[in-house]
């Protein structure tokens, strides 16, 4: 054999063999280029220290997990059941880790929480534990990540609620603003209503609207919402109840902004005349509202918001409404209104959207109220919230008189028959509720007026078709689904700490709210309240 290399490089190579008997010699000659070498090169350059790095790692993987290393190097090599068995072992120990078998993750945490899981890995790899143990330490991670979401959510609603505390700087400028005009402007110093229309107060014959407020902002949106949409806004009467701080700011607004053909009387609460007895009971109301609130708020205080929902009661210690004296007072509606017997209620955060006439057309069938129960959502849906959400269904005598499962009615749109109320004693039959849940360690529902009023009520309420009331708009933003049902409804209420009127308000909800705001107001300019 014979080989022939050229002296300008390895272009050619000529391997010859040859035969010494006498057939002579066969020459066989192969040519192999530099194109055909050069790919076959590149590939094992690339291949083989991924090879050999695959066959370092199974090596020592398998010193843990085989008996023998030369065991299982084989068929790992060929891949036949490397994943069933990685597959195996890793839901072996992430069961092991779920049902706490053999180590508790608490052990883990003690330890220290690993913050992130390339940290995790990190440790796992430089330290050689076991897959056992990075399930246990994923675990305890997950765990501590989750408590950490779970606090974070709970103090973002305290804070939430917190924030519907705070009266805006531009509805305060407001009431100075008003307040001002008052002092200098007669026209602002008008009493409403004006003489013509004193008679309309308690005539029958006329619609009358109650509103309880201190907002004067509120209380103009749902006077304007409602004369807008009114087929007869010449039969209607608006009554508001203010406090002796407002009413110098809310008497100048409706003033000086008059409702053509519609009456509005604005009365203070210091120009009532009640009787000794009367302010007593509403004293003594009043201070068992707050021994309820101070008793939920420091248990609120004391939270430490380590598990979901386990304050939710506590939270509806910080709504407005459980601190507002005129929210509590109407219950006293009757007394404030003595020559009425029939009255639509409305709340300071509703919007009006349709005509309201028909509910005085309406028979309560003798009941007291008339409200929204069920709901436009269906079956088994309740508009607002159910009677566990209330009461405390594990008190007896809570569990014993009341089903947990009944939806609430609602307040803020609702029909009075004032006559029927007094009749049956509503206001008496609250203040026994209130004295019983005293004696009972104030454990008998959360604060608020509306757990004793569903008790005070019970049996006299009407229901009245869902369209009339679409409430929670201040809890959450309606679905995309739901955004037609928000058009055909009667009336709206921002009921929740996103008022429309506050910076926490929902975006996509407020044009609904500000499109009854008179814009063209100089005090409205003056304060900068934007829409």
């Amino acid at each position: 054999m014979k080989f022939y290399i050229s002296t300008t490089g390895i272009k050619r190579v000529t391997i010859s063999t040859t035969n010494s008997s006498a057939k002579g010699s066969t020459v066989a000659t192969r040519r192999v280029t530099r194109r055909a070498v050069f790919p076959v090169v590149l590939l094992l350059s690339i291949v083989l220290p991924f090879l050999f790095v695959r066959i370092a790692f199974l090596v020592l993987e398998s010193a843990s997990a085989c008996n023998s290393a030369l065991d299982c190097i084989g068929w790992r090599l060929l891949g036949g059941s490397e994943t069933s068995l990685l597959r195996e072992e890793l839901t072996r120990a992430l069961v092991e880790a779920r049902e706490g078998h053999g180590t508790n993750d608490g052990d883990y945490r003690r330890e220290g929480s690993t913050e992130s899981f390339n940290v995790l890995v990190n440790e796992m790899t430089t330290n050689q534990q076991d897959i056992k143990t990075f399930a246990f330490r994923t675990k305890a991670m997950l765990s501590m990540m989750e408590l950490k979401v779970q606090s974070a959510r709970e103090q973002e609603s305290v804070n939430w609620h917190f924030a519907s505390h705070g009266v805006p700087k531009s509805l305060h400028c407001l009431c100075l603003k008003l307040a001002e005009e008052y002092a200098v402007n007669a026209m602002a110093r008008s009493h409403l209503p004006p003489p013509e229309y004193v008679s309309r107060l308690t005539d029958p014959s006329f619609h009358h609207v109650v509103l309880l407020t201190d907002n004067v902002l509120a209380a103009s949106v749902v006077i304007s919402s409602t004369v807008q949409h009114s087929a007869n806004p010449e039969k209607l009467v608006f009554h508001i109840v203010t406090d002796k701080k407002t009413y110098i700011p809310m008497n100048a607004w409706f003033a000086i902004n008059p409702i053509k053909s519609a009456a509005v009387e604005v009365k203070g609460l210091h120009q009532y005349d009640w009787s000794h007895e009367v302010n007593v009971r509403v004293k003594e109301m009043l201070e068992i509202h707050r021994l309820i609130w101070s008793h939920y708020n420091d248990n609120l205080r004391n939270a430490n918001f380590q598990h979901e929902g386990a304050h939710e009661r506590s939270l509806e210690a910080l709504t407005p409404s459980c601190l507002s004296l005129l929210n509590h007072l109407r219950i006293y509606i009757p007394e404030l209104f003595p020559d009425l017997n029939k009255i639509v209620f409305l709340d300071e955060d509703v919007v009006v959207q349709h005509d309201t006439s028909s509910l005085w057309e309406l028979d309560l069938n003798k009941k007291v109220v008339g409200a929204v129960v069920d709901s436009w959502c269906g079956d088994n849906c309740c508009p607002g919230k159910k009677y566990k959400d209330y009461l405390n269904f594990s008190h007896p005598i809570i569990s014993s008189n009341f089903d947990h499962d009944r939806c609430v009615w609602l307040y803020g749109v609702n029909v009075f028959d004032l006559e029927a109320w007094r009749r049956v004693k509503i206001t008496t039959n609250y203040h026994k509720w209130l004295k019983q849940n005293l004696n009972f360690g104030m454990e008998l529902w959360q604060p608020g007026a509306h757990p004793p009023a569903l008790l005070a009520f019970e049996g006299q309420v009407h229901p009245i078709d869902p369209s009339w009331h679409v409430g929670g708009l201040g809890y959450r933003p309606p679905q995309a689904h739901n955004i037609k049902m928000l058009g055909d409804a009667a009336v709206l209420h921002f009921s929740g700490p996103a008022k429309p009127w506050l910076d926490i308000g929902f975006p996509e909800l407020r044009s609904l709210w500000n499109r009854h705001v008179n814009f063209s107001d100089k005090f409205i300019r003056k304060c900068r309240i934007l829409g």
